[in-house]
């Protein structure tokens, strides 16, 4: 077990290092000056080169990418050109929108779809089955940002209860920061519960027909009984694997819904900064978006251990 993890630690510290070096070779392989960008076509020669040496523009590739890490590491990412303000406290400020947002969205899609599985898988060939693999079919189908500004029509322009959109901070008013979440994490969780809800049925479809259900069933026990007490357990490999790939397509993917909401989110920030050329900015938020999937995915990869034992003896 501990050499399973030790490797996978390694593997994902590995896996930010080449990340990092592919975006600072892309972002630093771009047209254009970002320097000049920021002052303007008609700035002088030497305004320029002045703004070059302080973002550090002038100093070699293998330098400038050493430092970049080097700050990191310490905790720096650096000062947005564009902003002038420290780049840590900007992600901060929005993952304070997106991460709870994400959570919402995976909590909902959890809850929602892996019973819909569960009971599709046992009502398998029967209407019910059938009707509910056509809901899911359904939910993969409809892009968020429309069912998103469906909801918005209903429970927020109808009903009213619900705010359109907007974002209140955490520390102003926690309760109103949580309403404007709930239609945007209902909107996102759509899609993933109904891909949730397909993959749990498929997963325990198929373990129905292993020798230690039949085994099970043999022993007494009801279908129910062996599907609890051992199908769902073996089921779970499949299902982890897509809600990491779920979480992760979360955080770095919530640009359109946040948009659709205008809610201040990581998305919405780097958007901004690509279409203001803030090198610093992109680099950082874009390695944290890469941290924050390497992070779900080895966690994945620990549970993995966790429900199936067989890999805890193997690298």
């Amino acid at each position: 077990m501990t050499l399973y993890i030790l490797r996978r630690v390694l593997g994902f510290a590995a896996t930010l290092l080449i990340a990092a070096a592919v975006i600072f070779v892309l972002l630093d392989l771009l047209p254009g000056d970002p320097a000049r960008f920021i002052l303007g076509i008609n700035a002088s020669e030497a305004s320029v080169a002045a703004l070059r040496a302080q973002m550090g523009l002038d100093a070699p590739a293998h330098e400038r990418f050493l430092r970049w890490i080097g700050d990191m590491l310490r905790g720096d990412f650096g000062l947005s050109h564009t902003q002038h303000l420290p780049v840590a406290a900007l992600i901060a400020e929005r993952l304070a929108v997106t991460l709870p947002l994400t959570l919402i969205a995976m909590a909902l899609s959890v809850a929602v779809g892996l019973p819909i599985g569960i009971l599709a898988a046992r009502r398998r060939g029967k209407a019910t089955d059938t009707a509910l693999m056509v809901l899911a079919q359904t939910g993969i189908a409809i892009p968020n940002f429309w069912f998103g500004m469906l909801l918005t029509l209903v429970f927020a322009v109808g009903l009213r209860w619900l705010p359109t959109g907007g974002f209140t901070p955490w520390h102003e008013d926690g309760w109103a920061a949580l309403r404007g979440l709930v239609l945007p994490g209902v909107a996102l969780a759509l899609p993933q519960a109904s891909i949730l809800a397909r993959v749990m049925r498929t997963a325990l479809v198929d373990v129905t027909g292993q020798d230690f259900i039949r085994t099970a069933r043999a022993k007494g026990m009801t279908m129910d009984e062996a599907l609890w007490r051992h199908g769902v357990r073996n089921a779970l490999l499949p299902v982890l694997t897509i809600l990491g790939l779920q979480f992760a397509f979360l955080v770095a993917g919530t640009i359109i819904v946040e948009n659709v909401f205008y809610l201040p989110g990581l998305g919405r920030l780097i958007f901004t900064a690509i279409s203001e050329r803030d090198l610093v900015l992109v680099r950082s938020a874009t390695v944290v978006l890469v941290l924050a999937v390497s992070a779900t995915m080895l966690v994945v990869d620990l549970c993995y251990a966790l429900v199936d034992p067989r890999l805890r003896g193997r690298a």
